[in-house]
């Protein structure tokens, strides 16, 4: 199944970065890349640890409604690093129309480089479901009943 994603490049942006892509036929998530302002790409930036920043990546984009986009980590960066999203996963959702930035923490113990061009999150298309919200009186019985985070074993 396919659906398009319209992708507006800001004026600033450099062309020569890539758009979203799947760097596999069975990849669910789309790179996602720096894409620093001119002044700003030779040094790109140094997140530190337990920094938080919103690195630009020069797009905005059109969801369809009834789908969202989801911003994750890169599992290698993550491993290897300590770079994650703090708000993962991340949701653009169809109304919005804003610059495409993705908000990335370093918990990792060194500072870490992020260079223009660099792929620093994946894009996952999802539909969306809204459900209507009614407020009852009481709750039905299951066999979790109450229990909440750690109720049902270890970990």
């Amino acid at each position: 199944m396919s659906t398009v994603i319209e992708v507006f490049r800001e004026d600033w942006a450099d062309q020569g970065i890539a758009l979203p892509a799947y760097a596999t036929a069975g990849a669910a998530g789309a790179d996602l890349r720096a894409n620093f302002p001119p002044e700003e790409r030779d040094i790109g930036l140094i997140l530190q640890p337990m920094d938080r920043q919103i690195v630009p990546t020069g797009l905005r984009v059109a969801i369809p409604e009834g789908f969202e986009m989801q911003i994750r980590p890169r599992s290698g960066l993550a491993l290897k690093h300590g770079i994650t999203l703090p708000n993962t996963p991340g949701t653009i959702d169809s109304d919005y129309r804003g610059p495409l930035g993705v908000l990335l923490v370093n918990f990792g113990a060194e500072p870490f480089p992020i260079a223009h061009g660099d792929r620093i999150a994946q894009a996952i298309i999802a539909p969306v479901v809204q459900a209507e919200f009614h407020l009852v009186h009481e709750m039905g019985e299951t066999a979790r009943g109450g229990g909440g985070f750690g109720s049902t074993g270890v970990g």
